[in-house]
């Protein structure tokens, strides 16, 4: 390996990026990682960090009503964007700090810059080449903004949501999807009058729908507006304010337009063909289970290979490919049975198959609901209820599915994602001692 610059060359100082550069590092090997904007990637910088922080912002604007109701007495509350906004970022560059540390201590070079391709063993950043026994790519995905809508450069994306100079005072927001949601949830609690626009007639499409109607339910109920099964026809400026028409002739006005359709590979520009390195039919980089391309000593991981695109999963398949190639350790990252969680209001948790999924793949399963509303809604005054479903093979008594709307959501789910990793069956759930009173017993008590 001493014929090349460097054993493993990272295109991408993102979460995967980051831990196969950490990992290959700490096994001896030299590793240089390009990175053309922050080290942190997506999740860290513009992703679902500064996004988790403006959920828990966001949620004080219902903690402190429903406080009233435990008598505390709050008198000159108000809202104050650019603290919540300038604290976030700022803790955006402490992470981003901290992500750099890692890669100096653990003696990974980092060069900022733009990287490309010039063969399968030589990459240029930013004219610079340098060469490698290994690369691995992990340039991550960025927001999708059609192409094919008038004024579409209007409206702004999650990356730039978290520099807003001020709240508007009306929000639209186009997708339908886990992102939509999230920022309609967070827009409205911060007092934006907020519209959600989607071309089909269901948001979260991809999850167990009884979750997304109760959501749509609770949403409509809190006052955000939804347009669905509508097709944006050109966005116009109008003075101050945006002008969103639509194919049926009729159109809205607001102050902002957030796209949140989707998220496309970051692929431009990598010098691809250059390499030798083939797509999938989705545009992304196709790889092996072990995160192997067409060229057999260049890796892809994480969003740019678009597998399931989410934080923990970059992690994972570049820390197997750093102990593959240079521990001696070869794993491959199962994509089984991943939890997922929506951090919109309530927030949603998923993990395993949806009832229909299920079916499709067992034939005869059995369904348990809990559908019941919260002791501190109660308390609160609030009607909201949560809802959690279990879904069990009949043939087996394993439970293959678990899904859940309701406070804390996604915290009770990660344990539950353990139980079904670990294919725990229905009587096992219901051999466990409920802990009372909790929201997260009710899964031991379906019957």
């Amino acid at each position: 390996m001493t014929d090349y610059d460097f054993d493993l060359f990272v295109i991408g100082a993102g979460s995967g990026g980051v831990r196969a550069s950490r990992i290959a590092a700490g096994h001896g090997a030299r590793v240089a990682v390009a990175e053309e904007f922050r080290v942190g990637g997506t999740c860290v910088i513009r992703g679902c960090v500064p996004k988790k922080l403006l959920v828990y912002g966001a949620h004080f604007a219902e903690d402190l009503v429903d406080a009233q109701r435990f008598g505390w007495q709050l008198d000159g509350k108000r809202f104050d964007w650019p603290t919540l906004r300038d604290n976030v970022l700022a803790e955006v560059d402490r992470l981003n700090g901290l992500y750099q540390t890692t890669l100096d201590s653990n003696k990974v070079t980092t060069l900022l810059g733009h990287a490309t391709l010039v063969d399968a063993h030589t990459v240029a950043v930013d004219g610079q080449t340098h060469t490698a026994k290994h690369i691995l790519i992990a340039t991550g995905a960025r927001p999708f903004v059609p192409d094919d809508i008038p004024g579409a450069e209007l409206g702004i994306t999650s990356n730039e949501v978290f520099h807003l100079p001020a709240l508007p005072r009306r929000i639209v927001i186009a997708g339908g999807g886990y992102i939509a949601n999230e920022f309609a949830g967070i827009f409205h609690e911060l007092g934006v009058d907020v519209t959600l626009i989607n071309r089909s007639e269901t948001i979260l499409r991809e999850w167990e729908p009884a979750l997304a109607e109760r959501l749509l339910g609770i949403s409509m109920a809190k006052g955000i507006g939804f347009k669905l099964n509508c097709r944006l026809d050109r966005l116009e400026r109008s003075g101050d304010a945006i002008t969103v028409h639509f194919k049926d002739g009729k159109s809205i006005e607001t102050d902002c337009f957030l796209w949140a359709v989707g998220r496309r590979p970051n692929i431009e520009g990598l010098g691809l063909e250059a390499a030798g390195i083939t797509l999938n039919d989705k545009g992304a980089i196709a790889v092996s289970p072990d995160s192997q391309t067409s060229v057999p000593h260049i890796y892809a991981v994480g969003d740019v290979t678009d597998r399931i695109q989410l934080t923990p999963i970059a992690i994972r398949e570049g820390h197997a490919v750093a102990d593959t190639l240079f521990g001696n350790k070869p794993w491959i990252v199962d994509h089984g049975c991943v939890p997922s969680a929506v951090f919109s209001n309530p927030p949603l948790g998923s993990v395993g198959l949806t009832e229909s999924q299920a079916r499709n793949t067992y034939g005869r399963v059995r369904v348990y609901t809990s559908d019941f509303r919260p002791m501190r809604n109660v308390l609160a005054g609030r009607n909201e209820r949560a809802l959690y479903k279990l879904i069990v093979d009949e043939a087996s008594d394993r439970v293959v599915g678990a899904h859940m709307i309701g406070p804390d959501a996604p915290e009770i789910l990660q344990a539950v994602a353990i139980a079904i990793k670990a294919k725990l069956t229905k009587a096992q759930f219901d051999d466990t001692v409920a802990l009372h009173p909790t929201m997260s017993e009710e899964l031991v008590l379906m019957r």
